[in-house]
């Protein structure tokens, strides 16, 4: 027999509607990885090169995040794994220290964040690695505004034959 009580079903809703208020997840909203590869010049019926490296560890931080410093284009970025981001999302200041700085008009593609719609210019890195597991050619946007910090997404961790989170960490396997 199962016992629900009101209290635990309050709990358990306020729950949920934090963190789904709170989540980070980039979406696109016009398109999707169809408009992703049209704008980048990428066709869907590419296979992408695997990941190369060996298996490594991304230690859960504090606040119960994966944090990773990532190497893009051969430069240091604090990047936060987000597996709910389809891409790979840059803010505008670690893109423009990457030296990808698009023009204004380059901003076409809307995506989703915490702080609502915004801009977005699809580019594509030469590489990416976290700990040595690097993965080349790989699909992003540059976010014009509202982004807090640069999201590690699923262009990248997609193209990992597994990766698998723990209590205590997050393993990449390419």
């Amino acid at each position: 027999m199962i016992r629900i009580d009101l209290q635990s079903v309050a709990v358990l809703s306020v729950a949920l509607v934090a963190s789904f208020a709170t989540a980070l997840t980039i979406r696109h909203l016009d398109g999707g990885e169809a408009a992703m590869a049209a704008s980048t010049g990428s066709a869907s019926t590419e296979v992408a090169a695997p990941a190369s490296g060996t298996a490594t560890q991304v230690v859960k931080g504090p606040d119960g995040h994966y944090w990773a410093q990532a190497r893009i284009d051969g430069r240091a970025v604090q990047v936060l794994v987000d597996t709910g981001a389809s891409v790979v999302a840059l803010t505008r200041a670690d893109a423009r220290r990457l030296g990808v700085d698009p023009a204004p008009e380059a901003f076409t593609g809307k995506v989703q964040t915490a702080s609502g719609v915004v801009r977005a210019a699809p580019v594509e890195l030469k590489s990416i690695s976290v700990a040595g597991v690097r993965v080349d050619n790989v699909e992003a946007l540059v976010v014009e505004e509202g982004l807090a910090y640069s999201l590690l997404g699923m262009s990248y961790l997609g193209r990992l034959s597994a990766f698998e989170a723990t209590p205590t960490g997050l393993t990449l396997r390419p």
